[in-house]
């Protein structure tokens, strides 16, 4: 399964494209069992769906879909985030500085860039925020609101200057917090997540303008 998943999400295998046992059967080198049980675990992941009578394809976002994530994603994390600053400690501070570093060395455009390193390091950055914002009720709305595969295509689809301004955008908010300002890190927040719904959803109405033919595997 995870072959098939890294096919996914490295963007071998594109929104819409259809899914055929027989052809990952032999793409893969293995029988069409092993294949029919990945694309069952991975429909349960929301990378692939199975349409009755139409087979399997990778699972695509229309424009809707993804404005109302990012609707739900501006208006929940920002508020984390100010909630998160009170509550963080310097080594909290610290701890949140190393991550957005790390994200700096492994996400900047060039020879050395390791997107697939900077997933969970950005994940981790995310999550501690939340964590320390010690609010279930908006932590449980934003953890329905936040779609792994849309994270990681999002980084996949930056061009090098938004892929630059969501680097720069977690060491802000890590100074908001070493400064002891909400209503700063509200506001970065607010931008990174702005810059990455405006790559998407453009990504996503270029799609819509000009689709391409159903692909086969």
């Amino acid at each position: 399964m995870s072959t098939l998943r890294d096919l996914i999400m490295g963007g071998e295998l594109t929104p819409g494209a259809r899914l055929g046992e027989v052809e990952l059967a032999e793409r893969l080198g293995v029988s069409r069992t092993p294949v029919r049980e990945a694309l069952s675990r991975l429909a349960a992941e929301g990378l692939v769906e199975v349409v009755p009578n139409r087979g399997a394809r990778v699972v695509t976002w229309t424009v809707a879909e993804l404005e109302g994530v990012f609707d739900l994603r501006s208006s929940l994390e920002p508020q984390l985030t100010a909630h998160a600053v009170p509550h963080a400690t310097p080594a909290d501070v610290d701890a949140l500085e190393d991550l957005a570093r790390r994200m700096l060395a492994v996400g900047s455009p060039g020879p050395g860039q390791d997107l697939d390193a900077l997933v969970p390091l950005n994940r981790a950055f995310h999550d501690r925020l939340v964590a320390l914002a010690a609010h279930p009720t908006l932590a449980t709305a934003l953890a329905a609101a936040i779609h792994p595969p849309i994270v990681r295509r999002n980084f996949l689809t930056y061009d090098e200057a938004s892929l630059r301004r969501s680097l720069a955008h977690h060491l802000e908010i890590v100074a908001a917090m070493r400064a002891g300002d909400p209503d700063w890190a509200r506001a970065v927040m607010t931008s990174h997540i702005a810059n990455a719904r405006a790559v998407m959803v453009r990504a996503a109405r270029q799609r819509s303008a000009h689709p391409r033919e159903e692909e086969t595997t």
